[in-house]
């Protein structure tokens, strides 16, 4: 996943924030001079490090409030400066000057919306409480600034290049999607809703990250355990004797629904008790509670969209991505829910009869998936995930898997790095070097789970290529594997692997960004396009030349048995139905919160879910939604509101993409370079849909998605 959080925080820096109003006589006001005190200050200045990189060594906690502080009163300066320039509007002295402007607070919060993410603490958290409803007014003092907005509409495209006429465009759109047409009545009110939803986000982050550490489970006696490996029930409990509690073993929490040590544990009642702890973590009527906090967000949502002239919240946020209404991305779940319901009857029915015959005397439930998916697996194609995961070690995965690839695609190399100063000890480096040997990029890896870091796995920027800034990609990826016992390997397993494949698509989309403007670089794209990349290089991982050099046994040394391969290949349809209707059902899910049109259809939480699940045809009690409204932190605290969805929107890209790719040679540098062309090197400076076209030379096709789902021949 990219991190759209710290995007929608971030990309918009450079022309999008200001927090008092903005008079005429202002035209004059000075920017405001730094205090003395801040010299010592990490973010007032650039870093010295390579492609000023963090300065992690020198950033303290402390450096962040005066950052702000001194970063919001600069660019409101600057911002003013802009808006009330008494000489005639022109590219350079209003849009050019917007991305170049707060240079202070856009190092300081970048740096900020990582940690808050990936390390976070008591103090970071107050912090984010504190300024998030700040940095909201802030953004809404720029964009209903109405000065500089007849500025911006006033701008000529005549004579500037494609990409300055795309920003131009992009511009004007964004203040024009944010409310710059509203009354000042209007306005007013679409601020002060702005400030609450900005505030009840942060919290919502805050209690689920609480609700999360606290959900794990503890057991006494390393028997209910049984089914897993020694490695695994040795790190549970060193993760319970740092939690307190030694002498037990603890289960931590992963985001999503399933959690991915329930294929292996034979105890149901151990199976049980986790899925759960899991399923109801922020639903205890506790401090870490989501429910009230959910709903005064789809409240507010929606006053937000009415207010800005449209009638939910869904039609007003897919205006500017590729799929433009609601409708559209609805047909597109439509057309994937029903044959994978259908597929996922069929599963559960494997699954029963298998516990039938093994005279279990009882009915499948969701805590039962996994466990006996895997054994129906096995039994249809002989594939063991215990006999797979010797295969799978995480540096070697990484190295020789996604980087081979990256090297053999691309020409891409990549060098250790160990003098780059780190936010966390288990956080490794590396410099990324282009086919001509030149260094294009920094990027860092943060593969493990700890208290302080939020769920689920993804991707950021620390600094964004820009040619107009002079900057180069600054990248990290983050992971929740678990840490493997002190000298153990880590061993993951081959979903595991997808999704570092997965996350290092996003890093390359960013690594290859090639544009002038930061507003317009990489990864700020559309969020239904922005997986596309992603899941392109998701399907390296079974490549024959990637698997053969990077599969390789963590003892023996031995590379993967070419029938383990074909047992692989042959189960990579299995289980999609159940995979394609927890993801379709949580799309549909996040949709329907969205697409409500008076605050009577807001009925609590848990009974919205259900009435939704049910509407939709999601009556399989055995299949939950990947995220249950809880803890769906993609849509309330991650930027994916009404747009979940992206993924399958993505994927149908993907897929339809990747037919050209295998029809064309597949693992070539022709191919490479033709998809660094049109699609990883673009940013968001051409018509993506234009884009794909220019790639596979036809429009998007469904159908390459529903063959690599299993659901057509």
């Amino acid at each position: 996943m990219k991190n759209i959080s710290s995007v929608l925080l971030i990309s918009a820096l450079a022309f999008n924030q200001s927090c008092t109003t903005m008079k005429p006589t202002d035209t004059q006001q000075e920017l405001p001079a730094p205090d003395p005190s801040l010299s010592s200050n990490p973010f007032m200045k650039k870093s010295k490090l390579q492609y000023e990189a963090p300065e992690f060594d020198k950033i303290k906690n402390e450096h962040f409030k005066p950052a702000f502080d001194f970063g919001l009163k600069q660019h409101e300066a600057e911002i003013v400066k802009i808006a009330n320039n008494p000489a005639t509007a022109t590219f350079e002295n209003t849009i050019v000057a917007l991305e170049k402007s707060g240079e202070v607070l856009r190092r300081a919060q970048i740096v900020f919306s990582n940690l808050t993410s990936a390390n976070t603490n008591p103090t970071l958290q107050a912090l984010d409480e504190e300024y998030a409803p700040i940095f909201a007014a802030h953004s809404d003092k720029m964009y209903l600034n109405e000065n500089l907005y007849k500025r911006i509409k006033s701008i000529k495209e005549e004579g500037l290049d494609s990409e300055s006429k795309r920003l131009v465009q992009y511009y004007k759109q964004n203040f024009e999607i944010a409310g710059a047409n509203l009354s000042a009545a209007d306005k007013e009110k679409l601020k002060q809703f702005n400030q609450e939803l900005a505030s009840l986000s942060t919290q919502y982050a805050n209690k689920l990250l609480e609700a999360r550490k606290q959900g794990g489970v503890f057991f006494s006696d390393a028997k209910e355990l049984d089914g897993l490996s020694a490695d695994e029930i040795a790190a549970a409990a060193a993760d319970a004797k740092t939690a307190g509690q030694p002498g037990k073993y603890l289960l931590a929490l992963q985001n999503t629904t399933q959690q991915p040590l329930l294929q292996n544990l034979k105890n149901r009642a151990t199976r049980e008790k986790l899925f759960k702890a899991s399923w109801t973590r922020a639903e205890k009527g506790d401090a870490n509670d989501t429910r009230e906090t959910i709903e005064k967000l789809a409240k507010l949502r929606l006053k937000k969209a009415q207010i800005l002239g449209k009638k939910n919240y869904a039609e007003w946020k897919l205006q500017d991505q590729m799929a433009k209404t609601p409708e559209a991305a609805t047909k597109l779940m439509n057309q994937v829910a029903t044959p994978a319901v259908e597929t996922a009857r069929q599963e559960a029915k494997d699954i029963q009869d298998l516990i039938d015959q093994q005279k279990g005397g009882f009915k499948v439930e969701p805590w039962d998936w996994t466990f006996y998916a895997e054994q129906v697996r096995k039994a249809k194609f002989d594939l063991d995930e215990s006999e797979i995961k010797p295969y799978f070690e995480i540096t070697t995965v990484l190295e020789k898997g996604v980087f081979f690839a990256a090297e053999k695609f691309y020409g891409l190399t990549f060098k250790k790095r160990t003098d780059l100063p780190v936010y966390h000890p288990d956080v490794v480096t590396y410099e990324v070097f282009d086919h001509d040997g030149k260094s294009i990029a920094i990027y860092y890896l943060d593969f493990y789970t700890r208290d302080s870091k939020n769920g689920g796995a993804w991707m950021s920027n620390f600094v964004e290529q820009s040619y107009l800034m002079g900057t180069k990609p600054v990248i990290v990826n983050c992971y929740n594997y678990q840490k493997p016992a002190p000298g153990k390997p880590s061993l993951i397993s081959y979903d595991d692997v997808s999704t570092i494949f997965h996350e290092f698509g996003h890093s390359i989309h960013g690594m290859f960004a090639s544009q002038k403007y930061p507003s317009l670089s990489g990864t700020n794209v559309p969020r239904d396009f922005v997986e596309f990349p992603s899941q392109i290089n998701e399907h390296w991982a079974l490549d024959p030349v990637v698997l053969k050099n990077y599969a390789v046994h963590f003892e023996t040394k031995q590379p993967i048995p070419q029938a383990l391969v074909e047992k692989i290949k042959k189960a990579s349809t299995f289980n999609q139905g159940y995979m394609t209707t927890e993801l379709v059902s949580a799309a549909a899910l996040d949709m329907d919160w969205h697409s409500v049109t008076n605050d009577s259809q807001l009925i609590p939480v848990l009974d919205f879910e259900k009435q939704s699940l049910t509407n939709h045809g999601f009556t399989l009690s055995t299949v939950p939604p990947r995220y249950h409204t809880p803890y769906f932190a993609h849509i309330w605290g991650g930027g994916y509101s009404a747009g979940y969805y992206a993924y399958l929107w993505s994927e149908t890209l993907d897929n339809d993409a990747w037919e050209w790719i295998k029809n064309n040679g597949g693992l070539t540098r022709e191919n490479g370079d033709r998809f660094r062309k049109y699609i990883l090197s673009v940013g968001n400076s051409v018509d993506l849909n234009q884009a794909f076209r220019d790639f596979t030379g036809h429009d998007p096709d469904i159908k390459p998605l529903l063959r690599n789902r299993g659901f057509i021949k």
